[in-house]
């Protein structure tokens, strides 16, 4: 198969690559990993939807540009590879704008996607709890009707940004009598209602954008219900698809593996046949993730829904991020520390970062022992071991 891109495709991603040698600050003044987590800035996400890169494939009528899925990969590719801090609109972009294009109504549409587009609207996911990892169903948190409002109590972990977040896009349970997966809907909820605490979580590398949120009493209109009542399980199914199958999935590392093959031979280690097999095998695996994810896109601009090719991406992109760590980790052993300093020791802090980090890859977004479960029984027609 020819796998190259076409020519509106190529002008695409040199577009993208021209911006970014003119927008980005240099290497050594900002973070190169997880940027889509940790690289935070507002003013770089506006310039993005300025250019109309955010909302990529919305209609033109919310501020889109009608795109394809292919060429929004080949945006995001760009922004990660370079390390841009995308980390302000990543969740509204990613996931909540084609949760609103599928389900919302015109009103929430006309409200949050032009926002959307054009950077200026952060959002947190209030998805896990501390009793319900990776069975999201099992969630506690509850809301109750009022009149025109519904009444939210409850308690979400690991909310990204909840701290700098606009809004909150927010599952709870709405009928506590239905079975799990019948009972929950999904909301839209002002970060600035009254009733919501953020606690920082501060992470093993020393950051913090992960936050446990508190809601108590907090009382929102029910307009900002999203879909209808009591389907919020069957509409956020879709919404995960776009959650895990992202190229944020394969490149979190990627700055780093250009690090290591640079050591390799500083190290002298080239012509080491070992050394030479691993890093082969971790440029084999991106390759492979690579085209995971490129298929995952394809499906998508065919109109397929990529439920079981979505649970293979992120198995197995998150699987190789993990192998570039410990890589790092065995060439540099006792001097993966977290040193500030020189570009060799800044080098040394991000392998051990690097290190700290990586186990959060398979399971964040969906672990994977339970995307296994969806390949084997949504993909191969296995039997549920219920």
């Amino acid at each position: 198969m020819e796998f190259a891109l076409t020519p509106k495709q190529g002008a695409l991603r040199d577009e993208v690559r021209e911006f970014l040698q003119q927008a980005l600050l240099p290497e050594s003044e900002r973070e190169l990993e997880d940027t889509w987590m940790v690289g935070f800035s507002k003013e770089f996400s506006a310039a993005l939807g300025a250019r109309g890169w955010i909302g990529y494939t919305w209609p033109r009528r919310y501020g889109g540009q009608e795109g394809s899925y292919l060429e929004r990969l080949i945006i995001t590719e760009e922004l990660l590879r370079a390390g841009a801090p995308v980390a302000a609109h990543w969740a509204g972009d990613r996931q909540i704008g084609p949760a609103l294009l599928a389900y919302g109504n015109d009103e929430q549409r006309e409200e949050f996607l032009p926002r959307i587009v054009r950077g200026a609207l952060i959002f947190c996911l209030g998805m896990s709890e501390p009793n319900a990892g990776s069975d999201l169903a099992a969630l506690k948190t509850h809301a109750v009707e009022d009149g025109d409002f519904y009444v939210i109590d409850g308690h979400k972990i690991w909310t990204s940004f909840a701290h700098q977040a606009d809004y909150c896009y927010l599952v709870a349970r709405t009928d506590p009598q239905a079975p799990k997966h019948r009972g929950i809907s999904e909301f839209l909820i002002d970060m600035r209602t009254p009733g919501i605490t953020v606690t920082p979580i501060v992470d093993m590398t020393g950051e913090h954008h992960f936050n446990e949120t508190f809601f108590e009493g907090v009382r929102i209109h029910k307009r900002y219900l999203i879909g209808q009542k009591n389907r919020g399980w069957y509409q956020m199914a879709s919404q995960l698809d776009y959650e895990r199958s992202g190229i944020e999935r394969l490149l979190s590392n990627c700055s780093l593996l250009c690090d290591i093959a640079v050591l390799v031979r500083t190290e002298g280690l080239t012509a080491d046949p070992i050394w030479r097999d691993r890093l082969a095998r971790v440029h084999t695996g991106l390759g492979i993730g690579r085209w995971h994810v490129y298929r995952v896109a394809w499906l998508l601009s065919n109109g397929i829904v990529p439920n079981t090719e979505a649970a293979l991406a992120k198995t197995y992109c998150t699987d190789v991020e993990q192998q570039i760590a410990a890589l790092a980790g065995e060439l540099l052993g006792t001097r993966a520390q977290l040193l500030p300093g020189s570009p060799a020791a800044r080098v040394r802090g991000r392998v051990g970062r690097a290190l700290l980090f990586a186990p959060a890859y398979t399971i964040q977004g969906g672990t994977s022992n339970i995307l296994r479960n969806i390949i084997g029984m949504r993909g191969l027609g296995l039997p549920s071991a219920a």
